[in-house]
């Protein structure tokens, strides 16, 4: 049954200041209800695993585990937590490593008014959220891609049951929920994701998923 009570959210952030202003502006908001804070990368994962809110709006630079790790375990913890990050960091880098590690949403501190309360109801939906100039890199990193992008097609190399299996990682499934689709043993998918990485010479599923952007590759439900 889809949730229709407020959206609770975590706060994860080191800046007084600033986490009494989005306390505040939060607070001012009838679907989004505070639940808890954090000072710090490690206890927002462990607040994460305790009060298991809908988002957790997280600070890039956190102390004790910075942003983008935090996310990774929140996300591995508990998939049904979102995560937001804020941050003052726009270079390619630091946003992909937070979309790489499980975070929907990612906004620039300034300004963050508006865009904090928009971002926690996109992603509690579902939706990912980015500032328009954080969009604005994603976007110019995948017609870069597209333009460099050989002739030859690596995928071309891959047999119908690999491909099924690229298909499904690039989606966010996990090997155990892939044999569960394609009817196969989680120690058989292991070696049909390895031997996709080797033929197409990537070393970790976050470049795996960044090669799939590099050719345009959907995601689809196998047969």
């Amino acid at each position: 049954m889809k949730n229709t009570g407020p959206i609770t959210v975590l706060l994860a952030n080191d800046q007084p200041v600033l986490s009494e202003g989005m306390r505040a502006l939060l607070a001012g908001q009838p679907d989004i209800r505070i639940v808890g804070e954090a000072a710090n990368g490690f206890d927002a994962v462990q607040e994460s695993r305790q009060l298991k809110p809908d988002v957790v709006l997280m600070d890039l630079a956190l102390p004790e585990s910075n942003g983008i790790a935090a996310a990774e375990q929140i996300r591995k913890d508990h998939p049904g937590t979102q995560v937001v990050i804020l941050s003052d960091k726009a270079s390619e880098e630091h946003i992909f490593r937070a979309l790489n590690a499980g975070a929907l949403g990612y906004i620039l501190k300034q300004p963050a008014g508006q865009e904090m309360m928009d971002a926690i109801r996109a992603v509690r939906s579902g939706r990912r959220y980015l500032s328009p100039g954080i969009a604005d890199i994603v976007v110019s990193n995948f017609v870069r891609l597209r333009q460099a992008a050989p002739a030859t097609n690596p995928l071309d190399s891959l047999s119908e049951r690999e491909r099924d299996v690229l298909h499904l990682v690039v989606g966010g499934r996990s090997s155990k929920e892939i044999a569960a689709i394609l009817h196969l043993a989680t120690s058989t998918v292991d070696t049909y994701r390895s031997r996709v990485m080797h033929k197409l010479g990537v070393q970790s599923v976050a470049a795996l998923v960044k090669f799939a952007l590099k050719y345009d590759l959907t995601t689809r439900d196998a047969a």
